[in-house]
């Protein structure tokens, strides 16, 4: 039997093969396209190493191991794919400290000779697409917070009192004010009637004269700086506009999502929802998210496994007779999968009976909230 270890770059992969007493057989680079994974069966071919005589053993290095491992195994080569934290952990059993992507192929051809690896399964293409979709979104979302984090910057700068004017700085009327009247002196200059016909419009028949009066006047006393307000009311306005930008697209996302989920139904003609969807505080988006990441759920072999996997589990500080009592989540697992539980827990600590009663036993313990809140995502 032989293994082989496989250094995964962008361009070109080293590769190892061993044999079962941990001998080099074959020690190349092969480029990472089409002619490189010829080269490299040609040479397995040459030294009369049949698919069913050799196992690989590669990391999940970014997204530059999916091909390769795609094309070996339609060859039909058994491939283990492993996170790169285990392979660092099994390099500290090396006496001297090297790392060249020479001694990281031999390490891996080792990982698999020794046995510890598990069976590496790919999802299938409806998860891989609930995955990729449910990644962009996280990714989006992301941005959308890290935008409207700079808007409340700049306000603060230029208008700090705006904040004032309404109970959330980006629903849509608020939105539509920046874009249309940047500057505090512009909301200062115009006519009330005008500014009350633009609320009243804009936040259909809400808001109306009163509220005009107060913006007008708190645009009129503000302690917001002056210096350079052309630059930062066009940074306000193209943020906003970016904001807006980006939430048509997660709808876009969210759509497409629902779409695959729909191709989960097993009857367009009966209602259906996932089991996760009956779970209080997780809708089909949540959903959509935590089975993309789980993939198929029998890999894991009980819950904390899972929970491990969420990077949900706590870190273990002790020595001796030291055991640390303030210990975090170990965010080592997937945060999309971590991300989309919590948003469930949090949910799930308000309107589901029993997580409430769960969650309020943990903070009458004494736990802070956060702390009784991951005890939810857990359970």
């Amino acid at each position: 039997m032989f293994y082989g270890g496989i250094d995964v770059a962008k361009y070109r992969h080293e590769v190892c093969i061993v044999d079962q007493s941990g001998n080099v057989n074959l020690q190349i680079f092969v480029d990472n396209t089409r002619d490189g994974l010829e080269k490299l069966i040609h040479n397995l071919k040459r030294l009369e190493i049949e698919a069913d005589k050799i196992e690989f053993c590669l990391e999940a290095t970014g997204h530059y191991w999916l091909s390769l491992y795609c094309h070996l195994t339609e060859l039909g080569y058994k491939v283990h794919v492993i996170n790169p934290i285990q392979s660092n952990a099994l390099r500290n059993f090396y006496v001297r400290k090297t790392k060249t992507d020479r001694k990281d192929a031999l390490l891996l051809a080792d990982i698999v000779r020794f046995g510890y690896v598990s069976e590496t399964k790919l999802a299938s293409e409806t998860i891989l697409k609930l995955q990729t979709l449910s990644r962009l979104r996280f990714e989006f979302v992301k941005q959308v917070g890290g935008l409207k984090n700079k808007v409340l910057g700049i306000l603060d700068r230029i208008f700090p009192e705006y904040q004032q004017c309404f109970s959330d700085v980006f629903i849509n009327t608020s939105r539509e004010l920046l874009k249309s009247f940047s500057a505090p002196e512009d909301l200062a200059e115009v006519d009330l009637s005008e500014l009350t016909a633009f609320l009243n419009k804009h936040s259909r028949g809400r808001l109306g004269i009163d509220r005009a009066k107060q913006i007008q006047a708190l645009a009129k006393g503000t302690f917001g700086i002056n210096m350079a307000l052309d630059a930062f009311t066009l940074e306000l306005r193209l943020l906003v506009e970016q904001i807006e930008f980006i939430e048509e697209q997660i709808k876009v996302i969210e759509e497409a999502i629902n779409q695959v989920m729909e191709e989960m139904r097993p009857s367009k003609e009966t209602a259906y929802r996932h089991v996760l969807e009956t779970v209080p505080g997780i809708g089909p988006v949540l959903a959509a998210s935590i089975i993309g990441e789980i993939g198929d759920i029998s890999r894991f072999p009980n819950a904390k496994a899972l929970v491990a996997y969420a990077g949900l589990d706590a870190t273990v500080r002790a020595s001796g007779q030291f055991e640390g009592t303030r210990n975090r989540i170990s965010k080592r697992g997937s945060p999309v999968l971590r991300y989309s539980i919590w948003l469930a827990a949090v949910s799930a600590r308000r309107f589901n009976p029993e997580m409430k009663e769960f969650f309020e036993k943990k903070h009458g313990e004494g736990k802070h909230t956060l702390v009784a809140t991951g005890a939810v995502a857990r359970r």
